[in-house]
């Protein structure tokens, strides 16, 4: 079991899901910047086609095959994972990379993915294998002002988080924000995660762009800011129009259905015919807005805001970021967090961002 480390240009790593929305994205920026990644996928066809024109290695494969998997990721420094929905393709690709001794990256925001890297940290330490999943929109830029919220209050029991982004959805996104209704709303209540209603909590939130009406979402920090800060009460907002927020409550009395296999695969079978990702032009118009607040016990308040480029914009250059910082490094293998991997200062230095302001 070896890391490598030092040029980046010379590191071997994997995208997988490099033929998807996002990590097509990713590849082409990583190329422009003169890495090499090594893009992977299920689908032959389009995996080739897309490395043929940027000069890159492709390698078909999927998930199914325990030993091929891992034989596939051996040799390799780290994999990011592109491929959602993650609550399939994260849990295989993590066991091999720790057979192979790869770090782990993905980019998903699905709450249980955090919470099952976290419950491999030991395996992960013994390994040498770092685990960190959310290295794009989701997770990073919430995450690092929850770090921020918690040195500015360290005593801090409450922390809510929120982002205001009008981008629309790629086909992954979309699909698993469909597992996600199934599943409910999801906020963390004295250190542990619990179900509530969707739109179970409704409020007035600035989010840096006017004051707007906000829901709660089951969104990753509910797992991940815990593992970041320890505060141990937590709940995410985004903006919603009154219609939006009538129409999140009203899926809890259809959520027994919407979990049913067949109507999953029939709702992702129309996402996957007519869901199309943001253009780069639609990207570089809409940045997104993000807020944070912590209270503690006495009833004192801090606030934070900053504004970021558009999400997947965002999620390109974060998670090359974070690829980076673990070319030229070796941190002690775990289950991380991207603030906890990078430092709370990650989300101030991607383009788009502005200051991170703590008031």
């Amino acid at each position: 079991m070896s890391k490598q480390s030092g040029s980046p240009e010379r590191v071997r790593w994997m995208i997988y899901g490099a033929n998807g929305y996002t990590g097509e994205l990713i590849a082409r920026e990583a190329a422009r910047r003169g890495l090499k990644p090594v893009l992977a996928g299920r689908r032959r066809e389009s995996v080739e086609e897309l490395a043929r024109p940027l000069g890159l290695e492709a390698r078909p494969f999927g998930l199914d095959d325990e030993a091929a998997l891992t034989g596939q990721i051996q040799g390799h420094a780290l994999v990011l994972n592109c491929a959602g929905p993650f609550s399939a393709t994260a849990a295989p690709i993590m066991e091999a990379c720790l057979r192979a001794g790869a770090h782990y990256l993905d980019i998903t925001g699905e709450i249980a993915v955090f919470e099952r890297a976290q419950s491999l940290d030991a395996r992960a330490r013994d390994a040498g294998v770092v685990l960190c999943p959310g290295v794009g929109f989701d997770v990073i830029p919430t995450d690092c002002v929850a770090a921020a919220l918690k040195a500015a209050l360290p005593d801090a029991t409450h922390l809510a988080l929120g982002f205001d982004s009008r981008s629309g959805f790629s086909p992954g996104t979309a699909k698993t924000s469909v597992e996600g209704l199934a599943q409910g709303g999801k906020v963390r209540r004295d250190g542990k995660i619990v179900t509530v209603p969707l739109a179970y909590e409704v409020r007035r939130i600035d989010f840096g762009d006017g004051e707007k009406e906000a829901m709660t979402i089951p969104w990753g920090d509910v797992s991940t800011a815990w593992h970041t800060t320890g505060i141990p009460n937590i709940e995410v907002f985004i903006p919603g129009s009154p219609r939006m927020i009538a129409n999140a409550r009203r899926a809890n009395y259809i959520r027994p259905l919407l979990g049913l296999l067949w109507v999953q695969k029939l709702i992702k079978a129309r996402i996957a015919k007519t869901v199309k990702g943001p253009s780069e032009e639609k990207r570089a118009k809409m940045p997104t807005f993000v807020w944070g607040e912590v209270t503690n016990a006495r009833g004192e308040k801090k606030t934070a805001r900053i504004r970021t480029a558009n999400g997947y914009s965002l999620t390109i250059t974060g998670s090359l970021a974070v690829v980076e910082h673990l070319m030229v490094g070796r941190p002690a293998g775990g289950a991380y967090t991207p603030a906890r991997l990078v430092g709370a200062d990650l989300v101030k230095r991607l383009p788009g961002s502005g200051l991170l302001q703590v008031v």
